[in-house]
């Protein structure tokens, strides 16, 4: 898996990691926030689907940093589907961060931001999805709070 990271360019998970501990030990005092989410976006003209799941490692009140992993998928896929797979490639991306993260012996509460929320199509899943999130031990954000998913990789899902 490759990262993207605004000012630091193309990053492995290993990469991010360190620099995240690095970012972490820059104000030990800080309240830090550990987000992971992701968005997708079909692409009708060329019959396919971006999902995007960004890193966001926010310093509560002083700023944050970003990293993004770009997954195309060569098909386009309903609403129901993509939005359960965006949970999955969240998930799994969590799984790997916390387990390079242990090895500087960063531990952070880790939230799972979906884009779903009370209003629209997405509304149904809400009670599947947080479930699946709370299930696997991390504390799922639904909109308006998963601003992860839905402004920060939704900005990146749309660029293409």
């Amino acid at each position: 898996m490759k990262f993207m990271s605004p000012t630091k360019g193309s990053m492995t998970i290993e990469e991010v990691a360190l620099d995240m501990s690095q970012y972490l030990a820059e104000r030990p005092e800080a309240k830090y926030r550990l987000i992971v989410g992701s968005d997708s976006q079909p692409h009708v003209a060329r019959q396919s689907t971006l999902f995007v799941t960004a890193i966001v490692i926010h310093r509560v009140g002083k700023g944050a940093r970003f990293y993004i992993l770009k997954r195309p998928y060569k098909r386009p896929i309903r609403l129901r589907q993509r939005i359960f797979m965006e949970a999955s490639m969240a998930l799994e991306v969590v799984h790997e961060l916390e387990q390079v993260l242990s090895q500087y012996h960063v531990v952070l509460p880790i939230e799972v931001h979906l884009d779903i929320g009370e209003e629209g199509e997405t509304k149904a899943l809400i009670k599947e999805l947080v479930g699946w999130v709370t299930q696997s031990g991390y504390l799922p954000k639904i909109k308006p709070e998963s601003f992860g998913a839905s402004k920060v990789a939704d900005r990146y899902s749309k660029s293409e």
